[in-house]
């Protein structure tokens, strides 16, 4: 059984590590520098970063900041935010990214995953999914959670990893930040869609819910940040609970 994987996730505004619930509400978190660092040591098995605004902001992700992390750590890097392009992948593999995570250039222009496939390797290409519980069902947005679109996630999932995608960071916009745990439901269906890992995100609380997460679905990882950032649970701490629950990690 593949081991899971542990993820604190970096969502960067004005250069600052920031978290906020449900998207909205983003408050100071730390400088993301040292909270990479204090990851890598602490014994995190990934390393997320994203560049919340980038988009909205129609620029694209800041290169220097992602530069100063990769020289910090020493564990799989992610970064996405305001990606477009290939070309945009490039630079930000040139700056130190593993691999680069799309969202809403991918929804716009679905045959980008493809191209960073084909260019880069799928392993390279995560495709993020900010979803929203509604009447018919798990939605898709885009532009940082503001723009709802027609799309049903699991419908989503299973045409990005056709067209390339090697992996999927799905975070329920409603579990964002409420610290009662991983929306469970639609993180089973997509990781019971899909051949390619999913990575869980939005919601994480307490040390019972990465237990969960990954006892009531298929995802091969969970990503959490405010507990994190804040102090209220270690990645340690995770870790040495998962393996009580014979979960095996890292």
């Amino acid at each position: 059984m593949l081991k899971k994987r542990i993820i604190p996730c970096l969502d960067i505004r004005d250069g600052r590590t920031v978290k906020g619930v449900e998207f909205v509400n983003l408050r100071d978190a730390g400088d993301a520098v040292e909270l990479a660092r204090q990851y890598a040591l602490q014994g995190a098995d990934e390393l997320v970063f994203l560049d919340i605004t980038a988009t909205v902001e129609n620029r694209s992700t800041l290169l220097h900041l992602v530069e100063k992390v990769a020289a910090e750590i020493n564990i799989p890097f992610t970064v996405g935010g305001g990606v477009n392009s290939v070309g945009d992948v490039s630079a930000l593999i040139k700056a130190g990214a593993d691999k680069v995570s799309v969202n809403s250039s991918a929804v716009k222009n679905p045959a980008l995953l493809r191209e960073m496939a084909e260019e880069f390797g799928s392993q390279c290409v995560v495709l993020a999914i900010d979803a929203r519980r509604e009447t018919e069902g798990w939605k898709v947005y885009v532009h940082g959670g503001r723009t709802p679109t027609p799309l049903l996630a699991t419908d989503w999932a299973r045409e990005a990893e056709q067209l390339g995608a090697g992996e999927i960071l799905l975070t329920s916009m409603n579990n964002d930040g409420a610290k009662t745990g991983f929306a469970l439901d639609i993180t089973q269906q997509i990781a019971s869609s899909v051949q390619i890992p999913v990575i869980a995100s939005g919601g994480a609380g307490t040390v019972r819910h990465f237990a969960e997460v990954f006892e009531q679905t298929e995802a091969g990882a969970a990503l959490a940040a405010g507990i994190f950032h804040f102090g209220e649970v270690s990645i340690p701490e995770v870790k040495v609970y998962l393996k009580s629950k014979n979960i095996p990690v890292r």
